[in-house]
């Protein structure tokens, strides 16, 4: 029998009808330019205003030693395409990844409010790492010219100094300036020709996964970024060992941990740079010395007349 539309109940107002459900969402990891869930399956829970409990924001993937192994393989299989890329299609793609992320700056300033940050202070993290996008995008060209140099010697020979990518390189994204510090850590190691694992904030990660979603839409190619949430003291002893990791650049500030990760680089001579303690929305961010700081100088010798 056909039933009576004209009888169907609008429980939108019924006081009996139970309450809605949210459903929150669960953000996954970046790894080769793809959005696994965590191999563990292991999520936690991510509430308002950066607390223990209250509203749930999202479920954020609890990133394991298989995901970081994972994200390295994806970061060594790109790294070479990536520091052959020109510098001309470098500064592009970056100044492309500003582009997109200008476009999305109202998502990106209301998820850092949710985050407990005030509205000016989110939007300061913001317009920070636009700018910084395009300012390291006008360095791609220019560092080698300014880190580079012909050499004086006594025989009949050329001396160059010359810059190459040290290749896989961790970085650890600070607590305090989830976007802005994210993107100022970031944006050096890759404008140089390196590829790059990513520990996101672990209090504040959705910016992050906002951006690898930026990044997936833009020019970046998969593999080049990968981003991994989760708890760093877990992770970071795997960072410290891994051996297959050239480089980690620390921009926390929890000395504990940077000691600790100095301890496990020291058995495969890994480099460490330390950015702790840098005002991400200041002109020290800025720097271009922070693109040599994962670069390897070399020397080559040519015999003058050959």
């Amino acid at each position: 029998m056909k039933p009576d539309t004209d009888t169907i109940v609008d429980t939108s107002t019924d006081t009996h009808a139970s309450p809605r459900l949210a459903v929150a969402k669960t953000y996954k990891l970046y790894l080769g330019g793809k959005f696994p869930r965590t191999e563990s399956g292991r999520y936690y829970k991510l509430f308002s205003g950066g607390g223990d409990s209250g509203e749930v924001l999202a479920n954020v993937c609890l990133g394991s030693r298989k995901d970081f192994r994972n994200a390295v393989v994806a970061a060594r299989a790109a790294q070479p395409g990536w520091a052959s890329a020109s510098a001309f299609l470098k500064s592009q793609i970056l100044y492309r990844v500003a582009e997109m992320l200008e476009g999305r700056a109202s998502q990106f300033a209301a998820e850092l409010v949710s985050m407990g940050l005030e509205p000016e202070a989110a939007r300061a993290e913001v317009t920070t790492a636009i700018d910084r996008l395009v300012h390291f995008a006008g360095w791609a060209d220019k560092y080698q010219q300014v880190f580079s140099a012909v050499n004086p010697v006594a025989s009949s020979h050329f001396n160059f100094t010359i810059l190459e990518p040290t290749g896989v390189v961790a970085v650890i994204a600070p607590e305090a300036s989830p976007l802005a510090g994210l993107v100022s850590a970031l944006v050096p190691v890759i404008v140089g020709g390196n590829t790059a694992v990513v520990i996101a904030s672990h209090a504040r990660p959705l910016s992050a996964i906002t951006l690898a979603e930026v990044l997936h839409t833009s020019d970046v190619p998969g593999g080049v970024v990968n981003l991994i949430t989760g708890d760093k003291a877990e992770l970071l002893p795997h960072v410290g060992t891994h051996m297959d990791v050239n480089a980690v650049v620390y921009a926390d500030d929890d000395r504990d941990q940077l000691a600790a990760l100095r301890e496990a680089a020291a058995d495969n001579l890994k480099r460490v740079v330390q950015r702790g303690g840098v005002d991400w929305l200041g002109d020290d961010a800025n720097d271009p010395y922070t693109i040599l700081a994962t670069q390897e100088v070399k020397t080559t010798w040519h015999p003058i007349g050959v």
